[in-house]
């Protein structure tokens, strides 16, 4: 998929979801790997498409949270950004520290804490920037993941919406890449646009229940090849849901 093809699924999904309107300001939290990178950089690029066919403008920053990882140097990024005039802020943290006084049973990082810790500094830092939308860089594999794991691990069918309102802060999140899949990301961020990355300091990378959750979905694509959208389209398809209705006595 080129990266045209991502631009019309970012604007599939902002019509589908009402995600964007006129005068927002919107914060894209950018961890450094390629999907909040991207995300920054088309959101960019979608502007002009908003402004050319809604008549709808918006500005857009992007926003880094130091978890205080070692060995995590955003340099490249930010001059890469710089240079196609688009705003990417650090903002030092002591999460790291925070969550090492916490750890789960096993030693490891606790990775939901760490979530909720890093969207209310994500939060925080939206609102000290006058912005009243945060993005984030979930895709579509995100997305089956998450119904994966929540039928595995917590028994339920759900999954996170596309556009949710944070009460306590009066933002709404949206998530415009829940059309576009991961290696489509890669492609476009590797092989055509060439956008620096930022490897990941976190002890928990490549060890978490999600990343069991993608190498399963992997093992049911490599078996049926369009599972994978299927099971996105499924998502939405709210007209043929049947599961079952216990009665009450």
């Amino acid at each position: 998929m080129s990266f045209r093809k991502i631009l019309s699924s970012l604007r599939k999904a902002d019509t589908d979801y009402q995600m964007i309107s006129d005068g927002d300001r919107i914060c894209v939290g950018v961890s450094g790997g390629k999907d909040s990178v991207l995300l920054l950089y088309a959101l960019e690029q979608y502007r002009r498409v908003k402004q050319y066919y809604d008549h709808c403008d918006f500005s857009v920053i992007g926003i880094h949270l130091n978890m205080g990882f070692q060995g995590e140097d955003i340099s490249p990024l930010s001059a890469y950004f710089k240079e196609h005039g688009t705003e990417l802020i650090s903002v030092d943290t002591d999460l790291y520290e925070t969550l090492l006084h916490y750890p789960k049973n096993n030693g490891n990082l606790s990775c939901s804490r760490c979530s909720a810790l890093r969207k209310g500094a994500l939060t925080n830092a939206a609102a000290q920037y006058q912005c009243n939308k945060i993005a984030l860089g979930h895709h579509g594999d995100d997305a089956v993941e998450t119904l994966l794991m929540n039928m595995i691990h917590g028994s339920r069918i759900s999954v996170f919406e596309p556009v949710s309102h944070l009460s306590y802060s009066g933002m709404d999140m949206i998530r415009p890449m829940i059309y576009v899949f991961e290696e489509e990301i890669r492609k476009a961020v590797e092989e055509e646009l060439q956008i620096p990355v930022v490897k990941s300091g976190c002890p928990n990378n490549d060890r978490t229940a999600r990343s069991a959750a993608g190498d399963i979905l992997q093992m049911i694509c490599d078996q049926y090849p369009n599972a994978r959208k299927n099971m996105l389209s499924s998502l939405s398809n709210t007209d043929n849901v049947s599961l079952w209705k216990k009665l009450k006595r």
